[in-house]
């Protein structure tokens, strides 16, 4: 009960950053609050929580012109309201989210190993198409691509490539790159968002009707 307050009163006040904090502290900490915001508010409210870190996250790029990395973590904060949100509604998230990426793409496309791209690539299979949005499979496939070649163990990589086949109607070759995510290395620094999307992907080979058995290293 403490432990789920003290996520609470973390994400219902304004973020603000620590004086003097350096770049790697300032990201884990939008890092942290965007896992806690994912996986541990519940519904009723998860928009201020995502409010507040999309205040957090802009702050974090304004303290630090020229880097790519808050750039992209500007650009999943985004994304990942957008996403809850749903609708129309969100498609102005959804630009802003793009906007990010393609910046941070511009200064850096390897920073945090890639993660504009598969970010990127999973805004353009999600959105709706023209004339609603942007979205397009192409560049979907060819930004999700990118990102697993740079990081092919990574959990995310995998997993977004996984959703992107299996929204693709082809939850065979799905499935692999489930599989493989759901194999990938523990981030140490980072056990909450691994956590959540060892889950995410437990559901989804439980919806392909997968059965087999799953020796996954993550904890």
């Amino acid at each position: 009960m403490i432990y789920r307050l003290l996520l609470l009163m973390l994400v219902s006040v304004p973020a603000v950053l620590a004086h003097g904090a350096d770049i790697e502290t300032d990201l884990a900490a939008v890092q942290t609050e965007w896992a806690i915001t994912q996986y541990e508010i519940g519904d009723d409210q998860k928009d201020k929580a995502f409010e507040n870190l999309v205040s957090h996250a802009r702050q974090v790029v304004k303290k630090y012109p020229g880097h790519a990395e808050p750039l992209v973590w500007q650009g999943i904060v985004l994304s990942t309201y957008a996403g809850h949100k749903g609708g129309l509604g969100a498609l102005g998230l959804a630009k802003e989210a793009r906007q990010a990426f393609e910046a941070s793409l511009k200064l850096d496309d390897t920073a945090l190993g890639g993660s504009a791209h598969t970010s990127l690539g999973t805004l353009y299979s999600k959105v709706p198409g023209w004339p609603l949005g942007f979205g397009d499979d192409d560049k979907a496939e060819a930004h999700l691509r990118a990102g697993l070649n740079m990081n092919p163990e990574g959990i995310d990589a995998n997993y977004f490539f996984a959703e992107f086949l299996k929204d693709q109607g082809q939850p065979k070759r799905a499935l692999v790159y489930y599989q493989k995510a759901y194999q990938a290395p523990a981030r140490p620094d980072r056990p909450l968002a691994d956590r959540g999307r060892r889950h995410e992907i437990e559901a989804r080979l439980e919806e392909l009707g997968y059965s087999g058995p799953l020796t996954g290293q993550l904890q």
